[in-house]
């Protein structure tokens, strides 16, 4: 894939970071509304948190999810930051992945069930597991946003060589020193 445009890429950053962000919002709410479920003493207020956790779990999970990983996979492969030559990007698409995996798969099946159990008035038989899944996606999506920001791991081996290629790639000018040609 070639280098994206400066507006196409600024554009795709700022809806990436958008979505990210709300996935990140969205599992702080459903870890509330777990811990809330969890927590209480009122059978009204568990079906009320459950039942939250089904609706946010159905129609904000699956675009939120996929929407991080597709942009942030655009974005990878249109910048020079690719996607397996520097460490923490390659950290974050394998999180990435993993993270949506389970919550549309795993995390969902569990939130269904219990806003079942709720519906028909019994008790959710084991509400850590609708407050543990969230508490470890929060500090997960938190982990992804640090190494954005702080970009912490350098090249990969496939990274070094290509930063290796693009310096090698000189040009003599009016047989002056060497000037690299690239970005």
């Amino acid at each position: 894939m070639r280098e994206l445009r400066r507006p196409v890429r600024r554009a795709l950053v700022v809806g990436h970071v958008v979505v990210s962000v709300g996935w990140l919002g969205l599992t702080l709410c459903l870890l509330v509304l777990g811990i809330a479920g969890a927590t209480t003493d009122s059978a009204a207020t568990a079906e009320a948190a459950y039942r939250a956790m089904k609706i946010f779990g159905d129609w904000l999970i699956a675009p939120l999810a996929l929407t991080t990983f597709v942009s942030g996979l655009v974005l990878s492969l249109g910048t020079p930051w690719g996607l397996a030559r520097y460490r923490w990007v390659y950290a974050k698409f394998w999180l990435t992945l993993v993270a949506g995996v389970a919550s549309l798969l795993a995390f969902r099946a569990t939130i269904d069930e219990a806003a079942a159990e709720v519906a028909v008035g019994r008790a959710v038989p084991d509400p850590a597991g609708l407050v543990a899944p969230p508490s470890v996606s929060l500090g997960l999506y938190l982990f992804m946003t640090a190494i954005s920001v702080l970009k912490p791991w350098g090249p990969t081996r496939r990274g070094r060589a290509a930063l290796a290629a693009r310096r090698t790639k000189t040009t003599r000018v009016a047989g002056r020193a060497s000037v690299t040609v690239g970005r």
